[in-house]
């Protein structure tokens, strides 16, 4: 399985006592595979280091370099398919680059974008990849 997290899913993910953490542990633990862009690692990155405990970003940002389970994506085309805040079109465009089979948000200014036919991308709650993740196990 493919997927783009935004960095607000993310955020939660790793949190130890987060309700979410087996999203992020079934990542360690290969169930998926995440895809990035440099964008995008700068972005979570700076979330890391803005709300997350001292060292996650760094720790975060070490499993992400070292771990078989990332692909990296470049886009070539911008897709503009979210107007409210155009900044999340990079989660977009790397999920249609790198062929996600999921982008998981709760960001409501994607909402216009699952309204599309044309790129097809399947855009998800944490509650609902929650739910696919604890399957996997």
């Amino acid at each position: 399985m493919r997927v783009v997290l935004d960095s607000n899913i993310l955020l939660v993910a790793i949190g130890k006592r987060s309700r979410y953490r087996p999203i992020w542990e079934a990542f360690i633990n290969g169930k998926y595979k995440l895809i990035l862009s440099e964008d995008i690692l700068h972005e979570y990155e700076e979330i890391l280091l803005e709300h997350a405990a001292p060292n996650a970003a760094e720790l975060v940002m070490e499993i992400f370099l070292e771990s078989p389970d990332i692909i990296y994506k470049r886009v070539f085309y911008y897709w503009n398919a979210i107007k409210q805040d155009t900044d999340d079109n990079k989660f977009f465009d790397i999920a249609v680059a790198g062929n996600a089979d999921y982008l998981v948000t709760n960001d409501t200014h994607f909402d216009e974008a699952k309204k599309l036919s044309f790129p097809l991308v399947t855009i998800i709650s944490i509650n609902r990849f929650l739910e696919l993740v604890n399957n996997l196990q």
